[in-house]
């Protein structure tokens, strides 16, 4: 009996004892478990990161963590890139060797060929190694040599021809505009790029658009656009110079059509009020032109006023007497003189198709049977309209001042920098389709008198889904007459009539020898 209670009493003790040791086990364990990384990154924060200097501690470690991971990243990616140009370079000695002895497998012949990416990149740096980016080539004289434009965030300082052309612009047009400012961001891009930071390891300064001083600029066509850009660098001294470059690709075709020119007839409405002899001038380039060249012409003349008008008539009579011509169209309205209206009534008053191409043209304009193509070919209904650029014509009592006689007006029609310009400030010579002109609004009848209204109707055809076509037309001239500004004019229109007729009567080489004629007869008579 006593045994068996003291056996039991043992049993429970025993039970006891080891209960008390897995409770410390357990005690102790917990006790000694290691801290975990986001138990030490709160206490850390809870400690330390309260205060502005623990703050920045830990976004530093972090930042050069992310670094370090970064250019580990960048260098696994360039070893990569080796090693698969190696291989590639391998498989393609490969193949060669193959190809030559003959045992080339089946099913591989497309593997011997370059890949596309690797042509392109190759026809690209061959561009870049023909054009003048690099090195410079030799030009033939000082006429072949290509400016470039300087260009900043704002501006673009430009060396172009032709009067309208300013010093300094900004960028009008979008594609320009885009151009230049992604050129920019790639460059800032290639300045902060990983590669920044594979010198040494010593971090080198983010890029910004602040930095941006200037930019050159120059286009080869056939080549591709080279730019020079300067940015700051660390001290007011140093600066930063990259150099990039837009190679152009192969020419792709877009289409291929066949147009029938001849078919097409062309509806030429002119406005008049008065000047008998200049529109004498005018019938004798249509007769000529297109009456015994073209002959799908038809002739709009809107009249304004009933002075002179006996005398328009008979010039077209005298001509369907002589030619058998009688596609004319007389309208006459008897109000104030104003072009926009004349043209607008003149489109309007067409009946005989559904649809027409309208020629706008002055009564001092000379035109050739190749711009009446050109006009055909260049304005399409719904697509295209046609704005060309005109010759226009220096005073010949100030151009051939040194002749007794002057030339007839064909010996005149020559494009030289003494004999005129390009008038790519006007807008008033067009071909477009009724149509285009109808649906777009036509002209702003509220205009009056002298210009402003073409530059209008422009700007209407810019605003909407029609491609303006815009060029130098060689067949399209500008006969110089005397220009009278009216005193009734509003002071901005009075003001851009006489701007008109200052750049109209001479180059400004000969504008200077009528100034200091004077001082050129006393240096003449010195001489002598």
């Amino acid at each position: 009996m006593f045994k068996r209670w003291l056996l039991a009493l043992l049993a429970r003790v025993g039970l006891i004892v080891l209960g008390l040791c897995s409770c410390l086990f357990l005690f102790y364990f917990l006790a000694c478990k290691p801290t975990s990384r986001r138990s030490q990154q709160s206490l850390q924060w809870s400690a330390g990161a309260t205060s502005k200097e623990g703050y920045m501690a830990l976004l530093q470690e972090r930042e050069d963590t992310h670094r370090h991971y970064i250019n580990s990243l960048t260098k696994q990616i360039a070893q990569l890139k080796e090693a698969l140009q190696e291989r590639t370079k391998q498989l393609q000695e490969s193949l060669e060797k193959a190809k030559t002895r003959g045992v080339l497998p089946k099913g591989l012949e497309s593997l011997h060929k370059t890949p596309t990416q690797t042509d392109l990149k190759e026809f690209f740096l061959s561009q870049l190694n023909q054009a003048e980016v690099t090195s410079g080539v030799q030009v033939p004289s000082e006429y072949a040599v290509i400016p470039f434009d300087t260009f900043t965030l704002r501006r673009v300082y430009q060396l172009e021809t032709g009067l309208s052309r300013h010093p300094e612009e900004r960028p009008g047009r979008r594609d320009r505009r885009d151009e230049l400012i992604s050129t920019v961001e790639t460059a800032l891009h290639v300045l902060n790029g990983p590669r920044q930071h594979a010198h040494g390891g010593r971090r080198r300064r983010t890029y910004s658009p602040a930095d941006f001083v200037e930019g050159l600029t120059r286009t080869e066509r056939d080549r591709g656009t080279a730019y020079e850009l300067l940015f700051k660098g660390d001290g007011p001294q140093d600066f930063t110079q990259l150099s990039l470059f837009r190679p152009f690709g192969p020419v792709l075709k877009v289409k291929s059509e066949r147009v029938a020119a001849g078919s097409m007839l062309i509806n030429i409405i002119v406005p008049l009020s008065k000047r008998p002899d200049s529109f004498r001038q005018f019938i004798r380039n249509f007769r000529e032109v297109c009456i015994q060249q073209d002959g799908r012409v038809h002739l709009t003349v809107v009249y304004f006023g009933r002075d002179q008008i006996d005398r328009v008539k008979a010039l077209l009579d005298q001509t369907t007497r002589e030619t058998q011509f009688r596609s004319f169209t007389l309208i006459q309205l008897n109000e104030e003189f104003s072009r926009g209206r004349g043209l607008d009534v003149g489109a309007r008053a067409w009946r005989r198709s559904p649809n027409v191409l309208l020629f706008f043209c002055d009564v001092d304009i000379h035109f050739t049977a190749d711009f009446l193509t050109s006009c055909r070919l260049n304005a399409e209904p719904g697509k295209k309209v046609y704005y060309p650029v005109l010759f226009s014509q220096y005073n010949p009592s100030i151009i051939y001042s040194n002749q007794t006689l002057l030339p007839s007006v064909q010996q005149q029609l020559v494009m030289r920098k003494e004999t005129g310009f390009w008038r790519d400030f006007g807008f008033g010579m067009t071909c477009q389709y009724r149509s285009d002109f109808l649906n777009i609004g036509g002209f702003d009848r509220n205009i009056r008198g002298w210009g402003l209204e073409d530059v209008h109707l422009y700007r209407k055809y810019l605003h909407s889904k029609l491609m303006v076509i815009r060029c130098p037309s060689s067949g399209l001239f500008h006969l110089w007459h005397e220009k009278n500004c009216a005193d009734e004019l509003p002071p901005d229109k009075y003001k851009m009539c006489m701007q008109t007729k200052a750049v109209s009567e001479a180059s400004p080489g000969q504008l200077a020898e009528l100034l200091f004629r004077r001082d050129i007869q006393v240096h003449l008579s010195s001489q002598k």
